[in-house]
Order: C-alpha cells, then sequence, then structure tokens
C-alpha cells in the first residue's frame, strides 16, 4: 500500500477482521441484525466506512465494510483503499466483488477446461494449446449466456454444462444436402437444446 501511494497507484485490497475492525463495526452490525430479526428477512446488508490504522501502518487509511446479516448468522467482510471519490457501497459491490468475479472465471478457465495442461516441450505448441482452449472458453460462456435464466443449467458449471448439453450420445445420418442428428427420444434437455441451437444458429440473410 505505500508503495501505491509513493507512485501514484489506486489500490482496493481484502483487509482481514481483527478485534479493532470487529468494535468498530459493532453498532453498525448490531442494527443489521436487529433489523433482519424485526422484519423477519432472509437477508439485510449495509456498507459502512470509516479511517483505520493498523499498528504497522504510517497513517489511518480509508476501510469500507460490508456487514451482512442472514438467517444463518452474522458475515462482515472489508476492504482498505486509497480511493475516495466513490461510495462505499459500489466500491466494495462493484468494484472488489468484480475482482472476486475475474478471479472466479480464471479459476473456471484453468479447473474446469484444463487450460494449465502445458507440457510440451515447445512454447508455441503450449501457446496454440491455450488458444485453444480460450476458445473453448468462449462458446461455453455463450451457451451459458444464452440459457433461458428459469432453466437450471443457466446457473450450472461449465461441467455440468458440458456433461448435459455437450456430451450426449447420438445417430448421425448424411444425406445428399443435409445431415441428420438424431438423440434419444428421452433425453431430458432435447427442448432446451433445440431452442439453444434456434436462438445461437446465424440467421439467413
Amino acid at each position: 500500500m505505500a508503495w501505491c501511494e509513493a507512485n501514484d497507484v489506486s489500490y482496493l485490497f481484502g483487509l482481514s477482521t481483527n478485534k479493532a475492525l470487529a468494535a468498530r463495526v459493532e453498532p453498525a452490525a448490531d442494527a443489521v441484525r436487529v433489523r433482519r430479526a424485526v422484519n423477519d428477512l432472509d437477508r439485510v446488508r449495509e456498507h459502512i466506512e470509516f479511517p483505520y490504522a493498523a499498528g504497522s501502518w504510517p497513517r489511518a487509511r480509508r476501510v469500507v465494510a460490508r456487514i451482512e446479516a442472514t438467517r444463518r448468522g452474522l458475515d462482515v467482510r472489508y476492504v482498505v483503499t486509497n480511493l475516495t471519490h466513490c461510495p462505499p457501497h459500489w466500491l466494495y459491490a462493484s468494484l472488489y466483488c468484480a475482482r472476486g468475479q475475474a478471479e472466479n472465471l480464471i479459476k473456471r478457465h484453468k479447473s474446469q477446461l484444463a487450460s494449465d495442461r502445458t507440457g510440451c516441450r515447445s512454447p508455441l505448441a503450449n501457446q496454440m494449446r491455450l488458444i485453444l482452449h480460450t476458445a473453448a472458453y468462449w462458446l461455453m460462456r455463450l451457451i451459458a449466456h444464452a440459457i433461458p435464466k428459469p432453466q437450471p443449467l443457466a446457473r450450472a458449471e461449465f461441467t455440468t454444462i458440458r456433461a448435459c448439453l455437450l456430451k450426449v450420445a447420438l445417430r448421425v445420418r448424411e444425406s445428399a444436402s443435409r445431415v441428420h442428428l438424431a438423440f434419444a427420444a428421452n433425453w431430458p434437455e432435447a427442448v432446451l437444446f433445440r431452442g439453444l441451437l434456434r436462438g445461437l444458429l446465424p440467421r439467413p440473410t
């Protein structure tokens, strides 16, 4: 953080909790808990900010706390930043959580599409493998975004979508002018698959 400030670099870092931070947010946390219990709500969320200086910091810095009360209990997360022009809610929900979502997408790229398999001796071969994995990633993203929201697969991981929609046995029959694909009559995702084909295939011009 000191280097970022000395070089005019903006930062937004997660901050581990401690007794001093917990004491600072306790009044707001108690109000959030009470509001959830009185109104019998599933979730109540609040964002607050305050200056805080850890023992090793040369000065106080801006800390934002996300306080969330659910039926399971209270959850508090902290971030520290030198950004001053944005409200606490946007700073955490839109900026910090977007970074976390980007990390999740990178993990999905590696774990569910095996993009970390770069064991070839040639760097060019490894680069080509990464290009193919990235193409597969965008294909899976395209399919996932095309699935209607009420469908259970709209919230599924790539591995589940691939197993349910792509790795499916079928019979292929070629004629002079077209290719016929025959799926199993009891395939549970047949209607969804036909809808995706109609939505993703290019329109004739």
